[in-house]
């Protein structure tokens, strides 16, 4: 099975953290930003689940901009395989 070797970006990093500090946030955005900080200097994969949650939050019209960016970035960590 191939690995990706992708990590988080710092941009997106800075994002998922205050995602996590918003009381404001869904709890779908705060899954993404949680799954892509454990993913910023690691050698870690998003796991299918996140992958599906990533991909329905992408193809939906109503989640905000911030949390498509998290949900992009999780998905471009994913077993390139699945």
């Amino acid at each position: 099975m191939s690995r990706n070797t992708k990590q988080t970006s710092s941009r997106i990093a800075t994002l998922a953290a205050e995602t996590l500090q918003d009381n404001q946030a869904s709890q779908i955005a705060k899954s993404l930003a949680a799954s892509a900080l454990s993913q910023r200097s690691t050698d870690r994969q998003t796991g299918a689940k996140m992958e599906d949650v990533a991909s329905r939050v992408l193809a939906s019209k109503r989640y905000a901009t911030e949390t498509k960016e998290l949900a992009a970035s999780v998905l471009t960590q994913a077993n390139k395989q699945r």
